[in-house]
This record gives structure tokens, sequence and C-alpha cells, in this order.
């Protein structure tokens, strides 16, 4: 059983896509949510994430991890990578990047919850790990641990 799905304003999906220049230029885009009124978790993995040092210019690595509860819209995948992907040649902190991200959602989406785990690979051998979240979990959600282990080489 499948709910009709709004795809007639989608300019991304099914079609070539230029990556877009910058996250700013990047349109995340969306449909309604098919079990509107259910609590339930999606989750989105990002394990080859990247941007630029502001400063340097050198690339930085993440693993990104983003779990949100649906309101009335959900993400379409398409933007959302291309929108990650638009990072690639954008200068910014672990941390403007993380929270950027999830601001952003927040902004297309209007989520009932979101939470973005960033995972960064060390750069002058300390990995810095962001997390943020837009408050508590919503009651009765299976909330799974994010599933990435603390530094140890990861990979």
């Amino acid at each position: 059983m499948s709910a009709p799905t709004e795809t007639h304003t989608l300019t991304q999906l099914g079609q070539p896509t230029e990556l877009p220049a910058s996250p700013d230029e990047a349109v995340i885009e969306s449909v309604p949510n098919p079990h509107p009124g259910k609590t339930y978790l999606v989750r989105f993995v990002c394990p080859e994430f990247t941007s630029l040092c502001p400063l340097t210019g050198q690339p930085d690595f993440a693993h990104l991890v983003i779990d949100y509860v649906p309101g009335e819209r959900i993400v379409e995948s398409k933007s959302l990578k291309l929108f990650l992907t638009s990072f690639r040649n954008h200068g910014a902190f672990h941390e403007a990047c993380t929270v950027g991200i999830a601001e952003r959602l927040i902004e297309a989406l209007a989520p009932a919850w979101l939470r973005i785990g960033g995972y960064w690979y060390p750069r002058g051998g300390m990995p810095i790990d962001v997390f943020w979240q837009t408050g508590e979990p919503p009651a009765g959600l299976w909330l799974p641990d994010q599933g990435v282990a603390p530094y140890r080489g990861r990979g």
C-alpha cells in the first residue's frame, strides 16, 4: 500500500542535476509524509562527507548520521545528497557544517524532532565529534544508537 506522493513539485529527482556550487545554492526538496501523525524515525548516513578547512583549504572528512521524526513532510533523498555534496568545496569549521546542515533541514522540513552526529576524522591527531538535536526525542520513539564507534582509526 502506498500513499500518493506529490512529485510534480520536484525539480531534481529523475533527471540530470548539476552539483550545487555551495550549500547556500543547494535546494532541499520534500514531499508529503506518507504516515502523518505517526512517530517514526528516518535515518540518513553519510560516511564520506567532505568539506574544506576555512583557513587552510585542506579537506576535512566526516561520517554524518542524521536522524529525524517527520512532521508533515519528508526529505527527498536526491536533493539531500546534492546538498551534502555541495560542501565538498565549501570552507567551514566542523561545528558550522554539522549544525548548519541540521538547521537547513529544519527550515526545509519542520520535523517533529531532529538530531545530527558529525564524527569528524582527525586532523592534527585529534578527531572532533559534533552532536546537536532539537530537544528531547518524542515519547515512544525507538531511537537506536548512531552506531559510530569512538575513534580508534575509524574505518
